[in-house]
C-alpha cells in the first residue's frame, strides 16, 4: 500500500448504478472532481452497489461513459485500480461485518433480533400516538449477554444497529452550512449491517471513506441529517472524519425538484436531445456555484482554475432550459466548422440521404442551430420538394408577389442551365450578374429560388448555396416545377 503524502486532498464520487446519470449526480462528480484537481489531490470512483433491489444492469458502463464524455477521468476505481480497493462496494464485503462488531464490542452498537411485525407494530403505535418521527424504540439495546448469546445460538436473524449517545448533542463542521449541532435525542439508532449481511449506505459509506482515505467528501444535501450519525461513527472508531460539504438540490421550480419523470433529467436525455456534453458539464456547473466574475463559459481547465468551494451557495438551484440551450448554441457556435460537422453528420443522415456537400449545408447550418436536434426540421425539405402553398411566393420584405416570382424564375431557368461546372461560386457569378441586368435587388430575385427549391421561407442557406448543395439536375428540376404551378395560377 502506497503512503499518502501529507495533506494530500483525495476525494471520491460514489454512484450506485440504478440507471442513468442524474444532472444532479453529474455536478456532485464535477464539483468533487474540480475540488481533487484544484488541490493537486486525487478523483477517485467507488460504485456503491450493495443495493441490490435498486441495481440495473449495465448502469456501471453508463456511469463510466459518462464521466469520460464529460473529461472527468478517475485516478482510482474499478477499472483504473489503484492502492485501496476494491473499488466496487458488493467487493468489499467481507470488511464491513469485522468493523460493525467491533463497534458492538465496544458498546458503540448493538444486536436487534426484532422481528419485521414487531418493527410494524411500533411504527403504527408511534403514528397513532401522533409522533413526529418514526423511529427504533431500542427495544434489543439493553438485552443480556445471556439473550444476546441465546439468540445467536438458535441462529435467530439480526441486525446491527449504531447504539446513539441518549444524552447530549453532536457536533460537526459543513463546508458550506458551517458548525451544525443535533440533539441526540432526535436521532435513530440506524441499522448498520443487515440481516442478510450488507452493510447499509450509512455505514459502508463511513467505512469505505476511512479506508480510502477520503479527505473531502461532497454530497447532496439530503445526508446533512445524517452527517451527526457519520460523526459518531468516526468517533466511535477513532477515525478522523473527512471535510463535509452539502450541496442545495436542483429543481424544477420553486417548489418541485427536478425528476426524470419530467424530462432532461439526466445526462443520457440531454445527449439525445442533441446537447453537447461540455456545454452541459458548464451548464451544470454554474447550478449552484458563482464564478467570481462575469464570465460564465469555462472550459475544464478553466473550471479547474476558477472553483473555489466558497462560490457554493445554501439556496436551491433552478434548471433553466433556456439558459442551457444558449450555452450549448455558444459551444456550437464557436466550434470550427470541421468539427461541427463531425457533430453533425449523423443528424444530417437521420433526415437525408440524398448524396450532397456536407461541408456547404453545415456553413448554413451551424449559426442556426441551438442543439443538433434542430437540424432536421430545417433540412426535410432535401430528399424531396416539399407541398407548399404558392401564397409563399409573396413577401412584403423582398417585396414579391405570384406574378414576379414566376418571372424570376423563368429567367433563372436558362441561366442555371448555361452552368456546366455547377459550383456555389459559379452559381453565385452568375446570379448576381443577372441581379445586376436585371437592375433588382438580391432578394427580389433570390427569394423566388429559396421557395422554389425548398418550399420553406426560411432555409439553413440562400438560394446560391442551396443550388450548389442540391446540384444541376435537382435545381432545375424544382424550379420547372414551380414555374408550373404558378403558370396554372
Amino acid at each position: 500500500m502506497s503512503v499518502i503524502e501529507m495533506n494530500e486532498v483525495r476525494t471520491r464520487f460514489a454512484p450506485s448504478p440504478t440507471g442513468y446519470m442524474h444532472i444532479g449526480n453529474l455536478r456532485t462528480a464535477l464539483y468533487t472532481y474540480l475540488l481533487a484537481m484544484k488541490n493537486g489531490g486525487k478523483f477517485i470512483l467507488r460504485i456503491e452497489d450493495t443495493d441490490r433491489e435498486r441495481y440495473v444492469e449495465g448502469a456501471v458502463d453508463v456511469i463510466y461513459k459518462t464521466l469520460r464524455d464529460c473529461g472527468l477521468n478517475w485516478d482510482e476505481g474499478p477499472d483504473v485500480g489503484g492502492d485501496f480497493g476494491p473499488y466496487i462496494q458488493s467487493e468489499r464485503m467481507g470488511m464491513y461485518k469485522d468493523y460493525a462488531e467491533e463497534l458492538v464490542k465496544k458498546g458503540k452498537a448493538y444486536y436487534c433480533f426484532c422481528t419485521k411485525e414487531r418493527l410494524e407494530q411500533v411504527s403504527e403505535a408511534q403514528k397513532a400516538a401522533g409522533s413526529s418521527a418514526l423511529m427504533y424504540d431500542r427495544h434489543c439495546r439493553n438485552l443480556s449477554q445471556e439473550e444476546i448469546d441465546k439468540n445467536l445460538a438458535e441462529g435467530k436473524p439480526y441486525v446491527i444497529r449504531q447504539a446513539i449517545p441518549l444524552e447530549g448533542a453532536t457536533s460537526f463542521h459543513d463546508e458550506i452550512y458551517g458548525d451544525i449541532t443535533v440533539e441526540n435525542s432526535i436521532l435513530d439508532d440506524q441499522v448498520l449491517l443487515k440481516t442478510d449481511g450488507m452493510p447499509t449506505y450509512n455505514f459502508a459509506n463511513v467505512v469505505d471513506d476511512h479506508t480510502m482515505k477520503i479527505t473531502h467528501v461532497v454530497r447532496g444535501n439530503e445526508y446533512l441529517s445524517s452527517a451527526p450519525k457519520y460523526n459518531l461513527l468516526y468517533e466511535a472508531f477513532g477515525w478522523e472524519p473527512p471535510m463535509y460539504i452539502h450541496v442545495e438540490h436542483i429543481m424544477k421550480d420553486a417548489q418541485h425538484k427536478l425528476a426524470k419523470r419530467d424530462g432532461d433529467a439526466s445526462f443520457q436525455d440531454l445527449m439525445e436531445k442533441g446537447y453537447l456534453s461540455e456545454a452541459v458539464l458548464n451548464y451544470i456547473l454554474l447550478l449552484g456555484w458563482a464564478p467570481k466574475g462575469e464570465n460564465e463559459i469555462f472550459s475544464l481547465d478553466e473550471m479547474i482554475k476558477e472553483f473555489d468551494i466558497s462560490g457554493i451557495s445554501k439556496s436551491p438551484a433552478i434548471f433553466d432550459p433556456l439558459k442551457l440551450k444558449a450555452i450549448n448554441a455558444h459551444y456550437i457556435r464557436e466550434m470550427p466548422l470541421e468539427k461541427f460537422v463531425s457533430y453533425a453528420e449523423p443528424y444530417i443522415r437521420q433526415a437525408c440521404k440524398r448524396d450532397i456537400d456536407i461541408n456547404l449545408l453545415c456553413a448554413g447550418l451551424q449559426p442556426r442551430c441551438e442543439v443538433f436536434t434542430d437540424i432536421a426540421p430545417q433540412i426535410d425539405f432535401i430528399d424531396e420538394t416539399l407541398d407548399y402553398p404558392l401564397e409563399m411566393y409573396v413577401s412584403k420584405k423582398s417585396k414579391t408577389t405570384l406574378e414576379t416570382s414566376l418571372d424570376c424564375l423563368n429567367k433563372i431557368l436558362p441561366v442555371l442551365e448555361g452552368i456546366e461546372d455547377f459550383t456555389k461560386d459559379n452559381v453565385h457569378d452568375k446570379l448576381m450578374a443577372l441581379v445586376e441586368q436585371l437592375g433588382v435587388k438580391n432578394g427580389f430575385l433570390l427569394f423566388p429560388l429559396r421557395i422554389a427549391l425548398s418550399g420553406k421561407q426560411v432555409t439553413p442557406c440562400g438560394g446560391v448555396e442551396l443550388c450548389a448543395i442540391l446540384g444541376k439536375d435537382e435545381s432545375l428540376s424544382r424550379i420547372k416545377k414551380a414555374i408550373e404551378r404558378l403558370s396554372a395560377q
